[in-house]
């Protein structure tokens, strides 16, 4: 929306608290139209739901790929049991962001989500690229995190998309860590990274101390955010499911690398920032001036080597 001189996006982050295993789709889009509504009243433009927003975080089960696939993927979108989601949003001229698991029309699984703008259409999708986790059973776990067992890697890079009058991006979950993701959007001039995610507070692999959990989530976000002059909204999937915790942290950071507003409970929250596009200017002009101070040539090792190796002498 424009206001004056100065263009805003009312942004709206919903988080969503923990989903039971045998919570229907139906009782979950109850919860996102409830969202949606506390957004709307608040004056947002684009509500951003979490990763797997439709059911329990799934991975952390030990079972088969069809059974996960005919218990929790979505084999169309929207689909009889979210359409409520899509109608509703429409009448209310928002936009919104959604997780889900996806099988596509060749069968193919994945970690997806999808960009709707104010009329109720599809305009961006979005599979994710970096998938954490094992494809192993490790039986002396205390849970799973089964991403690669379950879903296949994204087969396209980040997008942005030119909707609800800004230039809005899309990731997923552990693609907030890895730079690369951020620095692929800002080169398409993003103004807005959109995201959700389920980090569970227990690191299986190492007994890692839970307040790092936070912690590495919010300075990835707002080093993110500063280094590449966005805006950013992280929605959680949080709380306890079946027995099992997840970080909340909701955030919306501006380009300042500021926190806007973030989640005060680990349950069904709206949060929302009246985000100014502009304000990211000082900082793409003076500081992050891409176009007279990046130096692609000496970057080239990026993409050449995937992992890490000796030093490269001149």
């Amino acid at each position: 929306m424009i206001m004056g001189s100065k263009r805003y996006l009312g942004l709206a982050v919903a988080q969503v608290g923990g989903i039971g295993i045998n919570e229907s789709r139906a009782a979950v889009v109850r919860r996102l139209i409830e969202l949606l509504r506390e957004a709307a009243s608040r004056g947002a433009k684009l509500v951003v739901f979490p990763e797997l927003t439709l059911t329990t975080f799934f991975p952390r089960y030990w079972m088969s790929e069809a059974e996960a696939q005919e218990r929790f993927f979505e084999r169309q979108m929207p689909n009889p049991s979210v359409q409520p989601l899509f109608d509703e949003a429409k009448r209310l001229q928002l936009g919104f962001y959604l997780g889900y698991a996806e099988l596509s029309e060749d069968g193919t699984p994945y970690n997806t989500s999808i960009l709707v703008n104010e009329s109720g259409d599809i305009v961006g999708r979005y599979r994710k690229i970096h998938l954490p986790g094992h494809d192993d059973h490790k039986k002396d776990a205390p849970f799973q995190h089964l991403e690669k067992k379950f879903f296949r890697v994204g087969d396209q890079t980040f997008g942005v998309w030119d909707t609800l009058d800004a230039r809005i991006g899309m990731c997923l979950c552990n693609d907030r860590r890895w730079p690369e993701t951020w620095r692929v959007m800002a080169l398409q001039n993003a103004e807005v990274v959109v995201l959700g995610y389920n980090t569970p507070s227990e690191n299986i692999h190492w007994p890692e101390p839970v307040h790092l959990r936070m912690h590495h989530h919010l300075v990835t976000l707002q080093a993110s955010a500063y280094q590449n002059s966005i805006w950013i909204g992280a929605a959680a999937k949080c709380g306890r499911e079946d027995g099992h915790h997840m970080i909340g942290g909701s955030v919306i950071v501006a380009p300042t690398g500021e926190i806007a507003a973030q989640s005060v409970t680990e349950e069904d929250e709206v949060i929302f920032t009246k985000a100014d596009l502009d304000l990211a200017e000082t900082f793409r002009r003076h500081v992050f001036d891409f176009e007279r101070h990046r130096r692609p040539e000496m970057y080239s090792l990026i993409v050449e080597r995937k992992a890490r190796g000796g030093p490269v002498r001149g």
